[in-house]
């Protein structure tokens, strides 16, 4: 075995998630591999001989916390200097000469599932070959749920998104491959798997023949130890009538759509290149609520975009009040260097301005959510249990809704119904119906 520069070879590791479920996914197999490595995680990057940050630039928020992450672990690597310090995720472009230049401690710079840089590395230090780790990349620790990415990238170009500059252009995974993925996992005890991709409605494009996201649901459902199967996140352009109908008459695919409008103001939606109007928006959630009866839609908003004055903002407001959505993601506007909208157009909305929208959005989906889960009590919710908290087990129903209950008995990864005794905005609490 080949020593590291402190005469240690790396044992331990400590992986750092921040982001999308993409990134959690992404931070699942990398762990798969370090363990067929030999390495064991730790609980903190101070006890690590390996230690990776896989981090989100989508946000100004998320990117300041990577950097400070990134500062305390200067002090780490100057006491060892052995120590790995392995930078991932949509923070690493095509290029990494200024973050070199201003992380000068970090040792690898990996994008997006480019995970062999580090693999080498480590491979190296231990006089190990890490090809044989590229190999299998089911997440290594699996709970109840888990989540497969089926395709990667995004070629939409959203003017401000960064993301398909950094995880770049689309390439879906074979069916064979996933369902393979999902079996396995399910031999493993996995209940339930969420289809992943920047634009999961997109999938299968690429593929040789016509195959899309409804053949790939058709495909999951029939997995054996499987119970349930969602997907996310959904574009509206490529949310057909064939995935429509899959959601609608398959019996495993969960009653539940994330279908992000961003903005309600036809201008807006024009300057971010979303390529709908918001009536397009309306009309596509009109075709989808006639199909899947009780079917759940969540959200993302964003607020404070260039150009967007009080008038424009009303018609988010207006979108919001008229179809109701189960769930907003909304953030406020950031500028993102490299993507369109920081290169052509001005930041101009005030950050008061936007922190006071935010508010307002999150006052009335809070109202709108009181309303919607108060007609659920006393009804009957069929649960999948994949925890447990302040001595209750905790769940989501096929809606995507959080539920809490009291039972003495072992029901984690089982399916119980469960009547809802009390609700409120973010979650409901009742009692297992035996």
């Amino acid at each position: 075995m080949i020593a590291s520069k402190n005469g240690k070879a790396p044992s331990t590791y400590h992986i750092w998630t921040i982001g999308c479920q993409m990134n959690k996914a992404d931070s699942d197999r990398l762990e798969s591999a370090l363990i067929q490595l030999g390495l064991h995680p730790t609980q903190t990057p101070k006890e690590a001989d390996v230690v990776v940050l896989n981090s989100c630039v989508v946000r100004q928020s998320a990117e300041d916390k990577v950097v400070g992450m990134l500062t305390s672990l200067k002090p780490l690597k100057q006491r060892n200097s052995g120590r790995v310090v392995a930078l991932m995720g949509c923070m690493v472009g095509p290029k990494t000469d200024s973050l070199r230049s201003k992380f000068p401690y970090v040792d690898v710079f990996m994008r997006p599932q480019q995970y062999k840089p580090l693999l080498d590395l480590l491979g190296d230090r231990m006089g190990v070959d890490a090809d044989g780790c590229l190999s299998a990349f089911t997440p290594a620790r699996v709970s109840v749920t888990a989540y497969i990415p089926i395709i990667h990238g995004c070629d939409k170009f959203c003017t401000f998104c960064i993301i398909p500059y950094r995880r770049g252009r689309e390439v879906s995974r074979p069916i064979q491959d996933i369902v393979r993925e999902a079996e396995l996992l399910a031999d493993r005890g996995v209940k339930e798997v969420t289809l992943l991709g920047q634009n999961v409605d997109s999938y299968g494009h690429d593929l040789p023949g016509s195959a899309d996201l409804a053949d790939l649901l058709v495909a999951a459902n029939a997995v054996e130890g499987l119970q349930r199967v969602r997907f996310l996140t959904s574009h509206p352009n490529d949310m057909s009538r064939r995935i429509i109908e899959a959601v609608a008459s398959l019996d495993k695919v969960c009653e539940h759509i994330n279908l992000p409008f961003q903005a309600g103001d036809d201008q807006v939606l024009a300057a971010m290149r979303r390529g709908y109007t918001s009536d397009d928006y309306l009309r596509l959630v009109e075709r989808v609520r006639a199909s899947v009866p009780g079917v759940s839609l969540s959200t993302d908003l964003i607020v404070g975009f260039p150009g967007e004055t009080e008038e424009a903002f009303q018609r988010s407001v207006e979108m919001l009040e008229e179809v109701r959505f189960d769930k907003v993601h909304v953030a406020a506007y950031s500028k993102r260097p490299g993507t369109i909208a920081s290169r052509t157009q001005v930041d101009d909305v005030p950050h008061e301005e936007k922190k006071s929208r935010l508010a307002e959005i999150e006052r009335l989906q809070e109202e709108i959510l009181t309303t919607i889960n108060a007609r659920l009590q006393g009804t009957i919710t069929e649960v999948l249990v994949d925890g447990r908290e302040k001595g209750k087990w905790s769940g989501r129903n096929r809606n995507d809704k959080l539920v809490f209950f009291e039972d003495e008995r072992e029901l984690l990864g089982q399916l119980v119904n469960v009547r809802i005794e009390r609700t409120s905005p973010w979650s409901l609490q009742g009692v297992a119906v035996r």
